[in-house]
């Protein structure tokens, strides 16, 4: 009987549902990584690396503001649902901070994390654009769009940050 009732909600349940849950996902992705933005911050050895955290955590502060308002625009409360993906890479992060803490590798590897963390959200929010359309929810998809191009300028400016020197810096340091 428990199985066919769960059958049964199962089949009732419709893209607005399945948007409505990923939505929660993100919220709770966009609240876990401004937690771990501050330790990665003071756990970067470079400057430019703590600048980069520090200026994509008040990001992501505007990020969870637009998500609380795309719930609003569904008539729900902003909450969120456990997503273990962003645990998992928010944990390799952390290992990241206590396996290499003082090695010349460190930056790089807080780099690589935290685009890690951006490809994520980028797959996320494009998921969520392309179910906004096709429930006709413009007004949603122009918040979540205004969301994915700062992601997009993120995972950029954390490959130029790669590319102008802080890989090399953790090979020459290691030689």
């Amino acid at each position: 009987m428990a199985t066919t009732k769960k059958a049964a909600k199962a089949a009732s349940k419709g893209l607005e549902d399945l948007f409505l849950d990923g939505l929660k996902d993100l919220y709770y992705a966009e609240k876990k990584i401004l937690k771990a933005l501050p330790k990665m911050a003071k756990g970067a050895e470079s400057e430019e690396v703590t600048a980069a955290f520090e200026k994509h955590r008040m990001e992501t502060e505007g990020h969870v503001d637009r998500l609380e308002e795309v719930f609003d625009k569904f008539g729900k409360p902003a909450r969120g649902k456990t997503c273990p993906a962003i645990d998992g890479i928010i944990e390799e992060g952390s290992e990241m901070l206590e396996e290499y803490s003082g090695a010349p590798a460190l930056d790089a590897g807080l780099v690589g994390a935290a685009q890690s963390v951006e490809h994520y959200e980028i797959a996320r929010y494009g998921t969520l654009i392309a179910w906004a359309e096709e429930l006709g929810k413009s007004d949603v998809v122009e918040l979540l769009r205004a969301t994915l191009k700062e992601e997009v300028a993120t995972d950029e400016a954390l490959t130029k940050l790669g590319e102008s020197g802080v890989n090399e810096r953790a090979m020459q340091e290691a030689a």
